[in-house]
């Protein structure tokens, strides 16, 4: 199984991330390389604990993401 991840620099240093297709399934690390490995067992974790509650894993539906630039005066 594969599932899309969001890494976010944290502020106090360090790297989080999310898996939008598990909710609450976010991870953590000093490092990217540290925070993927951490989330690819966030995820391992979460799916047994989905199967140990007999709920199916939830497959990952099409994810864009992409940027929009705006321009607001004043800001």
């Amino acid at each position: 199984m594969e599932y899309t991840i969001l890494i976010h620099q944290a502020e106090e240093g360090g790297f989080w991330s999310e898996v939008p297709a598990l909710p609450g399934c976010y991870s953590q690390g000093e490092t990217i390389d540290q925070t993927l490995q951490n989330t690819k067992e966030a995820i391992e974790s979460h799916l047994i604990a989905l199967k140990e509650d007999l709920v199916a894993a939830p497959i990952e539906e099409s994810l864009f993401i992409g940027k929009v630039r705006v321009e607001v005066p004043g800001l």
